[in-house]
């Protein structure tokens, strides 16, 4: 909670700014997430060749499959803290050269158990982008403009999981070039470039807006006192301040809910490519295409729903109505044998499910500045990562006992209706915060 002081003379040139900061900023850090999304879910493409080659079961997969989200969840606060302290700049372009580096290794897994120690391993060294790159809009964007900045964030995962799909069916195609399995060629190919990219980031990302040399000093003021700026590297790193984020009511509602939507979207879209092929569709190349409806109901759900958000009020009432979609268009799914149904209900799916997470994250925002915001982010985002390795070893489970890979909607229905029972007390929580800050005589962001 705290108070903003903002100057209407400054909203012309405050909203030029943030024009700028939108096209100069926002692409590179789609374009890092859009790489880390693309290393992270490859594996889905490489599970059946995985049990082919190795002997990697589809619960054995499940179980690597999520526990990439065990070490990243561990080290997501202490991360972001050093984000706050270094700077997200540096940070970013760090965590983006290890992982790259990590994800280029997968292509050495011999067994199971090198499988789950390289996922981990890249777990850990991604640990913090998202949340870094959510800590980098609170530095640069009003709290009106954080949806759609967000937004645009999360096209990158959407486009990723579009082309992402394709992209590596064609380089599996590479099959037994050079004395490589194709799924080897895809990691050793979709790894590199990350590499590259975080060096690229360490010169070209401005971790605020003064230091932009693409802003004049009075939109970069006008950004920075929008925005309530913060400074990193002071003492509040060494305080008990920022502990005071992950204790609000607000904060760990949130958290949960992201974290069951988390336990269904992420367990969905790792088995996606599966349900497909379930579909008896043999080519890979166009279980490759096919998988990637999710990633078009996401698209789609990214762009159009934070819009809608930003002209709303009553935050929680419309997490509720995403996410009674989400659960209509989960039982449908399961309610119908039509396959063309189907891939559409997975478009649907993808658009409740992964439309809503700007909203989640333009919510918390409002409620944490500075520090706090380094460490309240972080620990929804850990939370949420929980939720990650949940998820996919359920739909892992739920594969082994049925069989078929679609029984994982049942999980999806399940964590959407413990959701949704959620929205009512996040909902109460935040009337009793305004309320608490109402008393103190402060205007709440």
């Amino acid at each position: 909670m705290t108070t903003v002081p903002v100057d209407h003379s400054l909203g012309e040139t405050h909203w030029l700014a943030t024009r700028k900061a939108m096209l100069r900023l926002v692409p590179l850090m789609c374009a890092i997430y859009f790489l880390s999304f693309i290393d992270r879910t490859n594996v889905a493409l490489a599970k059946a060749q995985l049990a082919v080659d190795l002997g990697i079961s589809a619960a054995s997969y499940g179980l690597g499959a999520g526990i990439f989200f065990i070490g990243y969840a561990l080290l997501e606060v202490p991360s972001n803290l050093a984000a706050h302290r270094f700077g997200p700049r540096v940070w970013i372009a760090r965590i983006a050269v290890s992982w790259g580096v990590l994800s280029t290794a997968m292509m050495f897994v011999q067994g199971p158990m090198s499988f789950y120690v390289l996922r981990v391993l890249l777990g850990v060294a991604e640990a913090g982008l998202f949340p870094a790159l959510m800590y980098m809009v609170t530095l640069w964007f009003a709290p009106k403009d954080r949806p759609v900045a967000v937004g645009w964030i999360y096209t990158a995962p959407a486009i990723a999981l579009i082309v992402g799909n394709p992209l590596g069916a064609g380089l599996m195609r590479l099959n037994g070039l050079g004395g490589l399995h194709g799924w080897q060629w895809m990691f050793l190919l979709e790894g590199l470039p990350t590499i590259l990219m975080g060096f690229s980031l360490f010169f070209r990302l401005p971790e605020r807006p003064a230091l932009a040399k693409w802003l004049s000093s009075q939109e970069a003021k006008a950004l920075e006192t929008h925005a309530v700026i913060d400074t990193h590297g002071h003492a509040e790193l060494t305080s008990a301040n920022w502990i005071a984020a992950l204790k609000r009511p607000t904060t760990v509602l949130i958290s949960l809910i992201y974290f069951l939507n988390q336990v269904a979207f992420v367990g969905l879209y790792f088995f996606t490519p599966s349900i497909v092929q379930q579909m008896h569709v043999k080519s890979p190349m166009l279980v490759g295409f096919l998988s990637s409806s999710v990633g078009i109901g996401f698209l789609v759900g990214v762009l159009l729903l934070p819009r809608i958000h930003r002209r709303l009020d009553r935050d929680c009432v419309y997490l509720g109505v995403l996410t009674t979609g989400l659960v209509i268009a989960a039982c449908a799914f399961i309610s119908t044998s039509n396959q063309t149904a189907q891939l559409l209900l997975l478009v649907v799916t993808g658009f409740f499910a992964g439309g809503v997470l700007p909203s989640y994250w333009a919510i918390a925002m409002k409620r944490l500045q500075g520090v706090q915001a380094a460490a309240g982010l972080a620990f929804i985002n850990t939370v949420g990562l929980l939720g990650g390795f949940v998820g996919p070893y359920l739909f892992g489970l739920a594969e082994t006992i049925s069989g078929r890979s679609d029984s994982g909607f049942n999980v999806v229905v399940a964590a959407a209706v413990l959701g949704l029972a959620l929205v009512p007390l996040l909902a109460k929580a935040i009337r009793a915060e305004n309320r608490a800050a109402s008393s103190d005589g402060l205007e709440l962001v």
